[in-house]
């Protein structure tokens, strides 16, 4: 088992996880270039310590699950995968937007690319990965069923098949942080942000406290999958229309369908809306955040629903947000700021449809630079009743625009004109 190593020299103490590194052979990464070889490759590699040009690695969480493997014996320590036929299944960008500065910080825009420009690298040895992934899939949900029989949603046979199952182009993106751009998008110091993650993961990263000039880090948390229906075009067209439904983890009632809050309803209500978006010739966006309980855990919001059912008078709108901060010290952990990255790696300057009463995820994208034109709420009829605590409470924090529903004519009209123009 490798040790923490201390390094002891005059006037100066080198601390590391990752002894004998040199850096003579690791790659620059100047983070917001366009050219991806100006930019440099994130190498993120365990095989081979002197090409390493990050703080982390990769797989984000699965990095613990491929730690177990390693130690009983299941997999080899210097594995290199096989990535023959794993290129994306549509080219995505590059968009303007990869460029601009710190307009993305939280993952690689050139992730799902690393087998095509950096292909020279890996003939010369360097092992880099993937960090974004494309493939096409059908997705079956028994809402999207129920629309078809009501006659809101038509069976077209290319997006919407007969069984009622939808054909996507799904994506998956692993977190690259540029730690710089975070500090500045949270407005924190560089240092205070390094020294906090270095803090509250237990000292797992020493090198965000003794390595500035690695600027990248590969945080162990979860990722984002990305659901795109319609045409990839559209997403870019300004002539085009686009819907979008960004959406925070909730394992109870997005698999489950657990009827104390409106993440499931609202899940199958935003890609309700996505497909007819995309039917009526524009797209339609689904992005999927790994944030569980707001960011808190699923420990920490059972043990918040069990507070709440058990205090006096029962559940109630006002002990909605007070006990979550009781529990975990803060409402809310999934700082929105760094939400938008994923659209603008989309190359998305403009919604149509945004499929969501969020003020906490309207600001973070209008501030980010994407206008929003018109916001989709979840109609009355899909709130669960168990769920109508959720939304009081949302309301009276000044969490949630409060809107009616838009009528088909104000639904059928964006800016003066059609969706099906």
């Amino acid at each position: 088992m490798q040790q923490l190593k201390i390094v002891s020299k005059p006037k100066h103490i080198v601390l590391t996880s990752h002894p004998g590194a040199s850096r003579s052979q690791s790659q620059s990464i100047r983070w917001g270039e366009g050219d991806p070889l100006k930019r440099g490759p994130i190498i993120g590699t365990l095989r081979n310590q002197a090409h390493r040009n990050v703080i982390g690695s990769h797989s984000g969480s699965y990095s613990i699950y491929r730690a177990l493997a390693v130690a009983s014996g299941a997999l080899q320590a210097n594995h290199l995968a096989d990535l023959t036929n794993t290129s994306p299944t549509i080219a995505i960008g590059p968009h303007p937007s990869w460029a601009k500065g710190n307009r993305i910080v939280s993952l690689d825009p050139f992730g799902a690319m690393v087998g095509d420009v950096y292909a020279h690298f890996h003939e010369q040895g360097y092992d880099i990965r993937p960090t974004i992934a494309v493939t096409q899939a059908h997705i079956k949900m028994p809402e999207m069923q129920e629309a078809v029989a009501k006659g809101r949603l038509s069976v077209d046979g290319k997006i919407l098949k007969k069984d009622g199952s939808l054909l996507v182009n799904k994506v998956a993106i692993d977190p690259v942080w540029y730690l710089p751009g975070i500090a500045e998008r949270l407005k924190v110091s560089e240092s205070n942000l390094r020294r906090a993650l270095f803090q509250q993961t237990g000292g797992m990263f020493p090198e965000l406290v003794t390595r500035p000039d690695l600027q990248v880090f590969l945080p162990p948390i979860g990722g984002t999958t990305v659901y795109i229906i319609g045409d990839l075009a559209a997403i870019t067209d300004p002539k085009k229309p686009l819907a979008v439904r960004v959406h925070d983890e909730c394992n109870g009632s997005d698999v489950f369908g657990s009827d104390i809050c409106t993440c499931r309803p609202y899940l199958a209500h935003g890609l309700e809306v996505c497909t007819q978006t995309a039917q009526d010739g524009g797209a339609g966006i689904l992005v999927y955040y790994r944030k569980e309980g707001r960011a808190l855990g699923e420990v920490t919001k059972f043990l918040v629903y069990n507070a709440r059912k058990r205090q006096e008078g029962g559940d109630s709108a006002d002990a909605y947000f007070n006990r979550t901060e009781c529990v975990a010290g803060v409402q809310d952990m999934r700082f929105q700021e760094l939400m938008p990255d994923v659209l603008h790696w989309l190359g998305i300057q403009r919604i149509d449809r945004f499929i969501s009463m969020s003020d906490m995820k309207h600001d973070a994208i209008v501030n980010s630079g994407i206008e929003i034109v018109q916001r989709i709420p979840i109609p009355e009829e899909l709130i669960p009743a168990d769920a109508q605590v959720e939304i009081a409470a949302k309301k009276a924090a000044g969490y949630y625009t409060e809107q009616p529903a838009p009528d088909a004519i104000a639904l059928s009209t964006i800016k003066g004109r059609s969706l099906a123009d």
